[in-house]
């Protein structure tokens, strides 16, 4: 029998405290009826001793500590999971928005997740296209792995998710093994609409599954989105076998919104202001992506988050890049220089992506041609800042090369249309023939043995 709770100790922002109230969990669900008609549900974050602490997810508007009845259902925040979660969209507490009917289902699982044993990890190797050259031949995308975006406000970060998300092509899927898994926090209506329209033109929403918290929605549905979302990711990843593309934008305000409940429950606070805990409750989100030893399936991050200020060294992007394996970075330079995708090839950079490149994975050129092309466009920084100095008509020829290699670069090589999709094959081409901009002897991290088969000697010569 569920004890019903008929007179609350208090009402703030949206938490509401219950006080002499027995056998009860941290994480539990709750419902809350308001006047005997509206049901509101909630759930428990802070226990002291007989006084606990509940968030509603609708917000606390006309609740007050006399019209209302609480009742702990004894379990945790629950979503209902089944193959027709496929071309659906939720808010972040897995309800329908869509118009569409509700998920039934025995199957119903809490959506915090259980850790994933490091023992029963598989290592990514596998190597996902994502048809962006500086991506698939800079900063490589692996199956099962987490690589986040950092962007900045009014940069073009939701155009680059859904390039992918269209785009993406991992080695063994196909449509009926593939699958995106899509959630967004404190998105305003029109990104909401826009990604919806994009995915529904471009005919992948039939494998997408979206969870939408729009900016007015609450700021606790908003810390349950991306559990959400990686719940569902998880069941379709280990149970069904299917290959999972989960992007999460944007963690920003996930942060934020964490933030504010610290706030509000009294919390001593850590760096700007967020709770010192970010650091590992970050790292609950993350480390549910990956690939287990005995299962088919994977789950492949990519986080979006926003750096205030477009400071990389913020809490946020600081400890983002701590529990992940890399980061794409987002130029404001290249962006007001109307180059899409703006990505900064320099700061950019995933750990996992010598394991998933060379022979038998993309081309057996591709290390050595990637290690070329960073360090020739870093010397092409070094050059710039020389110019500026001395004027472009005293550099050295060789100088005056590379500043025509960096225009190259960034112009045929990093940008690219939002519907250019380029093959691993024809990215690479790309790259020798840019880098062939260069003599042979500027090429000292090829081997010679590359060189010769690889690069292209007519644009040396002219």
């Amino acid at each position: 029998m569920i004890k019903e709770y008929l007179k609350l100790e208090k009402v703030e922002g949206p938490l509401i405290m219950v006080s002499d109230v027995d056998n009860v969990s941290y994480g539990e669900r709750v419902k809350i009826t308001i006047d005997g008609t509206e049901t509101r549900h909630g759930k428990v974050i802070k226990i002291e001793d007989k006084l606990v602490v509940i968030q509603v997810f609708e917000g606390t508007t006309g609740i007050s500590i006399h019209n209302s009845a609480i009742q702990f259902m004894g379990k945790p925040l629950e979503i209902s999971l089944s193959p027709d979660l496929l071309g659906r969209v939720f808010n972040g507490i897995g309800e329908p928005i869509d118009g569409g009917y509700a998920i039934h289902t025995t199957n119903k699982q809490n959506i915090n997740g259980r850790p994933i044993n490091p023992v029963a990890r598989k290592y990514p190797k596998n190597f996902i296209q994502t048809g962006l050259s500086s991506i698939d031949a800079l900063m490589t995308l692996i199956r099962g792995q987490k690589l986040p975006i950092f962007s900045g406000n009014g940069m073009a970060h939701n155009e680059l998710a859904v390039q992918i998300v269209n785009q993406a092509k991992i080695e063994g899927a196909n449509s009926e093994n593939f699958a995106v898994v899509f959630g967004a926090m404190g998105v305003r209506h029109d990104d909401a609409a826009y990604f919806k329209k994009s995915f529904e033109t471009s005919g992948v929403l039939d494998h997408v599954i979206m969870y939408l918290n729009l900016a007015d929605d609450p700021i606790v549905e908003r810390i349950s989105t991306p559990r959400t979302a990686l719940t569902a990711a998880e069941y379709l990843a280990f149970e069904r076998n299917m290959h999972v593309l989960v992007i999460l934008t944007d963690i920003t305000s996930y942060a934020e919104a964490l933030r504010e409940i610290s706030s509000i429950r009294g919390e001593v606070p850590s760096r700007k202001g967020y709770p010192g805990y970010l650091y590992s409750d970050l790292a609950t989100l993350y480390e549910r992506a990956g690939m287990l030893e005995d299962r088919e399936g994977s789950i492949t991050l990519i986080p979006i988050l926003t750096m205030p200020n477009d400071d990389i060294t913020h809490p946020i992007p600081d400890l983002t890049g701590f529990i992940t394996e890399g980061q794409i970075v987002l130029s404001r330079e290249l962006n007001q220089k109307h180059i899409y995708p703006p990505i900064a090839v320099l700061p950019s950079l995933s750990r996992l992506m010598k394991d998933g490149i060379g022979e038998g994975f993309t081309r057996e050129d591709h290390a050595d041609l990637s290690n070329q092309l960073f360090s020739a466009y870093s010397h092409v920084q070094d050059i710039r800042s020389l110019a500026q100095i001395i004027g472009e008509d005293d550099l050295s020829d060789i100088d005056k090369k590379y500043l025509h290699f960096g225009k190259e670069f960034e112009e045929r090589f990093i940008s690219q249309g939002k519907n250019e999709n380029r093959s691993i094959t024809e990215t690479l081409d790309l790259g020798w023939e840019i880098v062939s901009i260069l003599p042979k002897t500027e090429l000292d991290r090829i081997k010679p043995e590359m060189l010769d088969r690889f690069y292209r000697s007519n644009n040396e010569e002219g």
